[in-house]
């Protein structure tokens, strides 16, 4: 039975929740087997390992969404088993999945109180209290500039992941489990969410944390927990291990050339790609650059700075774009996706949320892969079964998506294979230009790696990369050149050996970086 009200810390730094012999299997695949499993008052806990290790099974049943087949948990030495994500939340126990709750059609505030609105004597919903409740959880995580009445759509994905932290924290709980809490953030809301977890910490509350982001581990986590094939694996202590420790941990084999080789070249590449003077004001100011055939280009700097623009811009997504676009050397008009993707100009772009802009979750994996590929596989008014089933195994094992059956829903797959099946669904088209969109964000280290070997291999057959990332490391591994936006523009290019994690911070901030390699938007790179 779950307990009906939230449960009190007896000390700081006790033991709150404890998990002997869990097991959970679907059909005949094991998702937990046996798994022992405890968390702490007053600690941040990290949960690690790669997509399909078990941890996304694991907090679901901590948070009531799924039972398990076999084991006990225990809340501050109580016996319970939540049925529902409302009899967790009773019980102190509040979870933030990667993906959002948000109702989008509702407003910030009404979303934030949704489950238990303020009334007034007559029972009915308070509007005053309503925003007033919601004006005190916004300032809580530091996001007094969003408006309580602005309508959820109408936000960014980095201001929708704010307003989740604020829901979860008005529901008081005593384990806050945050899945990915930082993968959508910009560097100012990571920021303010560190702080916001160290003071929770500090106030005695218990809190789970997943990242793929070895970084965010390091500066957050007291406490590590490492999941593989569905068992613990390891618990330690905060600076008992490397990272390079950790991650053998996490994927049971040494993690060796993380990244591909990058080639050496005689001469430039031939441009696929040219931007000259391109604006979208107030967000893109007189961009100009080159991608090379063959080549990965990075896009760096703070989040914000028009990356994103850029990309959606290229794709023929933004209205009143000034500037020219020259495919293979010749002016292309792209004046929307649908030009873009065309045999002309063979670009495509692998979207930020994979989940709202990438993927028709309920449909299957085969019919996913072939959507944007439609017109190259029909004949007359009929599609070529044959052929597109043919061409789309070509491509599940081109990308190595993990699937027992092509027709399964792609909502079933891991976060990882989802991503797989996005990119496979551009390279069916074709394309010779592909623009990513921070494509490894919430992706385990080993998946990651997988990714970065057919982005090579895909620039090895010729293709022009644009690529925008948050993470530096893949700047700097990935990367034949990055050009770093500030405040719409590009205000350094850095090749080689100056492609540093030192070049990149001060580029981002506008600072001097001190080295004579890297070249600016001023002294004319193309």
């Amino acid at each position: 039975m779950a307990t009906d009200s939230p449960a009190q810390p007896e000390k700081a730094g006790g033991d709150f929740l404890t998990m002997r012999g869990i097991s959970k299997s679907y059909g005949g695949v094991h998702a937990l087997t046996d798994v022992d499993f405890s968390c702490r008052l007053g600690s941040i806990h990290a949960v690690l390992g790669e997509n399909g290790a078990g941890k996304s099974t694991l907090i679901k049943i901590i948070s009531g969404v799924v039972q398990p087949d076999t084991g006990e948990m225990r809340l501050q030495g109580q016996d319970v088993q939540f049925l529902s994500p409302l009899q967790a939340s009773k019980s102190g126990v509040v979870c933030i999945f990667q993906e959002l709750s948000l109702m989008p059609d509702l407003s910030v505030a009404d979303n934030i109180s949704i489950t238990e609105p303020p009334r007034n004597r007559l029972g009915l919903i308070d509007d005053r209290a309503l925003r007033r409740r919601a004006e005190e959880l916004l300032a809580r995580v530091g996001c007094e500039d969003i408006n309580p009445r602005e309508q959820v759509s109408n936000l960014p994905l980095s201001r929708r992941q704010m307003v989740e932290i604020a829901k979860a924290l008005g529901r008081e709980p005593q384990l806050l489990i945050l899945d990915e809490a930082t993968s959508a953030l910009t560097s100012s809301d990571v920021e303010k969410v560190y702080a916001i977890l160290h003071q929770l910490r500090d106030d005695g509350l218990a809190l789970l944390y997943i990242s793929h982001r070895m970084h965010e581990i390091e500066e957050l986590a007291d406490t590590s927990s490492v999941f593989r094939n569905g068992r613990h694996i390891e618990t330690f202590a905060k600076g008992t291990h490397s990272d390079e420790e950790i991650v053998q941990l996490m994927i049971g084999r040494d993690m060796e050339h993380v990244y591909p080789s990058k080639p050496t070249r005689d001469a430039p590449p031939e441009p696929g790609l040219e931007v000259r003077h391109l604006s979208w004001p107030p967000m893109l100011t007189d961009i100009s650059f080159s991608v090379g055939r063959g080549e990965i280009i990075g896009i760096g700097g703070l989040d914000g700075q028009g990356q994103r623009e850029l990309l959606l811009a290229l794709f023929g997504v933004l209205r009143g774009v000034s500037g020219e676009i020259l495919i293979d050397g010749q002016p292309a008009r792209v004046g929307s996706p649908a030009d873009a993707k065309s045999d002309r100009y063979g670009m495509a772009l692998i979207p930020e949320d994979r989940k709202t802009e990438g993927l028709m979750l309920p449909m299957g994996v085969a019919d996913n892969i072939s959507l944007a590929a439609l017109p190259n596989l029909t004949s007359g008014v009929t599609i070529d079964r044959s052929a597109e089933t043919q061409k789309i195994q070509e491509i599940v094992d081109r990308v190595q998506i993990k699937v027992g059956d092509l027709d399964n829903p792609v909502a079933t797959l891991s976060g990882g294979n989802q991503q797989k099946v996005v990119i496979g669904k551009w390279l069916l088209t074709g394309a010779r230009i592909v623009l990513l969109n921070d494509p490894t964000r919430g992706i385990d280290v080993g998946t990651k790696q997988e990714l970065y070997r057919l982005f090579r291999e895909l620039a090895d057959a010729d293709t022009a990369i644009l690529f925008y990332t948050t993470d530096y490391d893949e700047l700097i591994g990935c990367c034949d050149r990055v050009f770093i936006l500030y405040d719409g523009a590009i205000v350094r290019e850095l090749r080689g050996d100056d492609i540093t994690e030192t070049n990149i911070v001060s580029s981002s901030l506008n600072l001097p970086t001190g080295d004579d390699g890297g070249s600016d938007q001023a002294r004319g790179h193309s």
